[in-house]
């Protein structure tokens, strides 16, 4: 997950990014990608997301992680504890 407020949104950095895991044979996530561009105009001056499309984005990665993770934990998701 990346901000920048240039076009790309820090796409190049999180795919450099994903080379370098990959290649220490680690597990990145792979979706949603959230990239972020125009940050200046999606957070208010006191750098609260303000808009809902890039809150939905990340709520959804967010909720991906936590799967993932149950994925590839040793630990089976339904004896963690809630």
């Amino acid at each position: 997950m990346g901000a920048s407020p240039g076009a790309i949104g820090t796409a190049r950095a999180q795919n450099h990014l994903r080379q370098i895991l990959v290649g220490l044979d680690l597990f990145p996530l792979n979706q949603p990608e959230v990239t972020i561009a125009g940050a200046a105009r999606r957070f208010d001056e006191k750098g609260n997301l303000i808009h809902e499309p890039t809150k939905q984005l990340i709520y959804e990665q967010l909720k991906n992680l936590v799967d993932w993770t149950h994925r590839i934990s040793l630990t089976p998701a339904s004896e963690v504890i809630s």
